[in-house]
């Protein structure tokens, strides 16, 4: 099943930036699902299991960084 899903990741730090875009740099180091972002959100495509797999390794890598906050939306369809 093709799965849609929009992240919004807010560090709680005052160099919020960074922690932003490595998240999204790890993302996209993935060939198996396909990344775009724009100023308010990053969008991530691709299969269920593929999808669901590595952003739980992305967002479990960036909750290191004592209070993040991650909000998530998925649909059940390719968005693209």
């Amino acid at each position: 099943m093709k799965i849609s899903i929009d992240i919004s990741y807010y560090p709680l730090k005052v160099e919020f930036k960074t922690p932003i875009k490595d998240f999204i740099k790890r993302l996209q180091s993935n060939n198996e699902i396909k990344v775009l972002r724009n100023g308010m959100s990053t969008q991530v495509f691709g299969e269920f299991d593929d999808v669901m797999q590595i952003i739980t390794k992305e967002i479990k890598k960036s909750l290191e960084i004592p209070s993040s906050i991650f909000i998530l939306k998925m649909v059940n369809s390719d968005l693209q």
